[in-house]
């Protein structure tokens, strides 16, 4: 059976670039029939039977001490010091009828 790019990178989980990319650098079977590219099931399945099973250890667990600062305590404390008057935040600018009653205009 003939799978289409579309078919294939649906399979495999794999960008259809990529795998255009690989057909034109010969690293994955294909067959090219004037302009379109197509894979035959049994080579792919050759193909990703050539490639050595990994087996990946899993990563320790990380473990939180009492010394590492609280996460949400460090955010609060960056808004904190981020959204005050003296990092560039302006006062509300009065409005146009508040300035007329300033000035005494009618």
């Amino acid at each position: 059976m003939m799978l289409t790019v579309k078919e294939l990178s649906d399979w495999l989980k794999i960008k259809p670039s990529t795998l255009y990319l690989w057909a034109t650098q010969g690293k994955i079977p294909c067959r090219r029939i004037h302009s379109l590219i197509r894979f035959e099931q049994d080579a792919i399945q050759q193909w990703l039977e050539a490639f050595p099973e990994l087996h990946l250890t899993p990563l320790p667990k990380l473990r939180k001490t009492s010394a590492a600062p609280d996460l949400d305590a460090l955010i609060a404390a960056a808004k904190r010091e981020s959204y005050t008057l003296p990092h560039g935040e302006t006062k509300p600018i009065s409005s146009l009828i508040e300035k007329e009653d300033v000035d005494g205009a009618i």
